[in-house]
């Protein structure tokens, strides 16, 4: 594994900056070369600081996709932009790491995953929960069979206060949506990755703007204007499983509890269950007795769980690479983030029209 990859980063934001570039920063075999941004001063300062030597600045993400240089591509953009940079991307030859949510919408997430089949380039979502340590040790509890055959699953992404009031995070056009396709989607990957089912018969939806009508509302990230307030401030799924099995999915930036919790899973399996609500716990019953166990994470002794320095979007970014460079799938692979997606937009389907969603897997 010799060759180092020479990436473009497309949108130099918030999340760009927060997760994508200072973790691929850290990898040896990873360069990035490449930057551009609609507000050329921010592709200029990424540049600046995680660009390598005679790294370029673009504005126009299609002059960048002429660079055949280039290797990969993370799409860090808003949601509305995903699918044409995202086809673009493949179609010029390079790999693509897309930011979570898929896409806007099923559709433009179906052309994403047809023109990676087409054309042979890795495709990956962003969803970097799947890396943390609680997340990888469960996962491989489930695939060895210790909760038994999962059947229940509550997703929940619950913030109290907490409305992004920054970037386009609340404006309908641009995200597709609020809480329910931002956090509500690495709630939903993780829980049906952790079950590994991903044949949904039917939805049923609701959302609200209750809270987002207000003035002056506390809020963790300052209050936000009423007038631009214009998606959800909840979002709730009732999801069946074509083999019976059950997720609950809860979102909110705003709303009034006092637990909460974000990118958080609760399993229920004929052997055992698991939560994330403090720690991660595994319950269970033997002897006749009921038990329940807090994981201890940093002890050791096995492959991810060691208590290392690497975060989980270090990891992501240290797999990615490696998928890219060993010719293996990616962790996080498009087929699943594209049934992400598809309910998703079923539950907003469901919350407009009062009914439920019907999903044909033939």
């Amino acid at each position: 594994m010799s060759k180092t990859l020479k990436i473009g980063i497309i949108g130099c934001g918030g999340i760009a900056n927060g997760k994508h570039m200072p973790s691929l920063k850290k990898q040896e075999q990873a360069q990035m070369v490449a930057f551009c941004d609609i507000v050329k001063e921010r592709a200029e300062q990424a540049a600046a600081e995680y660009g390598a030597e005679g790294a370029k600045v673009y504005t126009d993400f299609r002059e960048l996709l002429k660079d055949n240089t280039l290797d990969v591509i993370h799409v860090c953009t808003p949601n509305d932009s995903h699918a044409e940079i995202t086809v673009a991307s493949l179609e010029a030859g390079k790999h693509v790491m897309c930011e979570k949510p898929m896409a806007k919408t099923v559709a433009q997430a179906k052309d994403m995953l047809d023109a990676a089949r087409r054309t042979g380039k890795k495709l990956s979502i962003g969803y970097q929960n799947r890396y943390r340590d609680d997340s990888l040790y469960l996962k491989e509890m489930c695939e060895n069979g210790e909760l038994g055959d999962i059947y229940y699953g509550k997703a929940l992404a619950v913030r109290r206060r907490a409305v992004p009031t920054w970037g386009v995070f609340l404006d309908e056009e641009k995200q597709g949506g609020g809480p329910l396709i931002d956090i509500g989607t690495h709630a939903l990957d993780l829980t049906l990755w952790l079950m590994d089912n991903y044949k949904p018969k039917s939805v049923m939806g609701s959302t609200f703007h209750k809270l987002g009508q207000r003035e002056n509302a506390a809020n963790a990230f300052g209050p936000w204007d009423p007038k631009e307030f214009k998606v959800e401030d909840s979002a709730f799924g009732f999801i069946t499983m074509e083999n019976g099995a059950t997720i609950v999915l809860e979102s909110s930036w705003a709303l009034n509890v006092i637990e909460t919790g974000e990118a958080k899973t609760v399993l229920a399996g004929t052997e055992g269950g698991a939560d994330m609500k403090d720690g991660l716990r595994i319950n269970g019953e033997k002897m006749s007795r009921l038990y329940e166990t807090k994981v201890d994470l940093g002890t050791g002794g096995v492959a991810f769980y060691s208590g290392s320095a690497e975060t989980d979007s270090d990891r992501e970014a240290r797999m990615w690479i490696e998928a890219i460079l060993e010719d293996k799938e990616p962790l996080v692979k498009p087929e699943q983030a594209f049934v992400v997606t598809q309910i998703l937009e079923a539950i907003y389907e469901s919350a407009k029209t009062g009914k439920a969603v019907y999903f044909d897997n033939n």
